[in-house]
């Protein structure tokens, strides 16, 4: 915008501004924040800006940012500009007051937190981290699909450390307010102070990291903060939905140091854990809950650990105001809609669709008789993935490969099963389509 004003109007604002001053003799145009929040553009008025953010530190959204021009030219004493350094000062100063920290939950603690195979690794890490006095791997990254309890951990990460050592300062955040934070620091032409609060912490948590990805200003400055504070060995933990080397729009080497150090998983929640979960909730509760109540729950509600907490509120919030008892005719009456949304059914040829995509191999494979590796192994991992997700007999199964025998599918089953034991990357490929399939 500045560039435009002033191709298009530098010269003959000059002019009519050298007819109130003959002095002027020439005149810049100049960008800074309004001294007040500007107002939303009206009928006729123009609306400035679209993108969030793109490359360079003046790489900023002109409506969000409510850019201005001003013409600071050699103007007569006692003419300033809005947006004058004193008021920049005065707005670093109180940036540098706020808290940037979001809050820690007091309800997330080790102890609230229910451990099963799916999370356990990712629980044992998270506690080491939080009571060892130096980093014991740099960063922790914790990822999984949603409502799993990679927040619930980083809160207790952060709760734990405060409790044992009072001392050390630690902002924990989302990505998003991250990108936020370094983004008003470009407004008020302040990153040095940006820079300085986030490389003196000695723990550093970043909620969902894949919200930079594209933002690359954003993910510039927050690579040089990453390697300032592991240079250091102040201890940096992440979460997101992915693991580094899935990220979206996430450079190569930011993807390559997320992975430096240690890179746990927290799986999709078993049947045995959703339960133990929900008993662990009924028990800080003083409401009487069946334990076949608990049961269909934990069957019914497979997509994640925050819709099962919802599920159980609900149920515990109608006892309590209507007065009816917790029974299973009740649940399913007040879950009505929660329970038709979960009984979505994944289909054979679903299932043949997607994993044809992510294989990159035509549908028709599924059905054909070509045995050629690139082709078999999808067909392999579309049929055990049948018998996970669908409620097909093995012969039905078959029918849908081709008229394949029920013997194929059971060989198919066991050679999946053999590949994910020993092959990481496999087992990976086969989790994340089930997850996609499931969610």
């Amino acid at each position: 915008m500045r560039d435009w004003v002033a191709s298009n109007y530098a010269e003959r604002l000059r002019a009519l501004w050298s007819e109130e001053d003959p002095d002027v003799g020439g005149i810049e145009i100049v960008v800074q924040p309004p001294a007040r929040p500007t107002p939303k553009p009206g009928a006729g008025a123009p609306l400035i800006g679209g993108a969030t953010e793109t490359r360079g530190d003046a790489a900023v959204n002109g409506a969000a940012m409510g850019k201005v021009c001003e013409v600071a030219a050699s103007a007569p004493a006692g003419i300033m500009p809005r947006g004058s350094a004193a008021g920049g000062e005065a707005a670093s100063e109180s940036a540098a007051r706020d808290g940037i920290s979001a809050p820690l939950d007091p309800r997330f603690t080790f102890d609230n937190f229910v451990v099963g195979k799916p999370n356990e690794l990712a629980y044992a890490a998270a506690r080491r981290v939080a009571e060892a006095p130096i980093a014991p791997f740099n960063p922790l990254f914790l990822y999984g699909g949603v409502g799993l309890g990679k927040t619930h951990l980083m809160h207790a990460i952060g709760l734990h450390i405060k409790k044992q050592s009072p001392e050390r300062r630690i902002i924990y955040l989302s990505a998003e307010k991250f990108m936020y934070q370094f983004v008003r620091a470009l407004r008020t032409k302040d990153t040095m102070a940006f820079k300085e609060q986030f490389r003196s912490v000695d723990v550093l948590m970043i909620d969902d990291v894949q919200f930079i990805g594209g933002r690359e200003a954003t993910q510039e400055e927050f690579f040089h903060t990453f390697n300032a504070l592991v240079d250091q060995n102040r201890q940096v933990i992440i979460s997101a939905d992915k693991s580094p080397s899935d990220l979206e729009g996430v450079e190569e080497r930011m993807r390559s140091r997320l992975g430096w150090g240690l890179v746990a998983d927290i799986h999709p929640t078993t049947y045995e854990l959703r339960l133990g979960i929900l008993q662990a909730k009924a028990e800080q509760s003083s409401t009487d809950i069946p334990v076949k109540v608990l049961e269909f729950l934990a069957h019914k509600i497979t997509s994640n650990v925050r819709e099962l907490e919802g599920a159980l509120n609900r149920i515990m919030a109608h006892a309590t105001l209507v007065g009816r008892p917790i029974t299973l005719e009740t649940t399913q009456e007040v879950l009505h809609d929660l329970l038709r949304a979960n009984d979505r059914r994944v289909t054979i040829e679903e299932i043949q669709k997607r994993v044809s995509a992510h294989f990159n191999v035509r549908i028709a494979d599924m059905h054909s008789a070509r045995r050629a590796r690139a082709v078999a192994r999808p067909r392999q991992v579309a049929m055990y993935l049948s018998k996970q997700l669908t409620s097909r007999s093995l012969p039905e199964i078959g029918r849908k490969f081709g008229g394949r025998d029920h013997t194929t599918v059971m060989h198919a089953v066991r050679k999946v099963e053999e590949l994910k034991a020993t092959d990481s990357s496999f087992a990976e490929d086969v989790e994340l389509l089930r997850r996609m399939l499931e969610a």
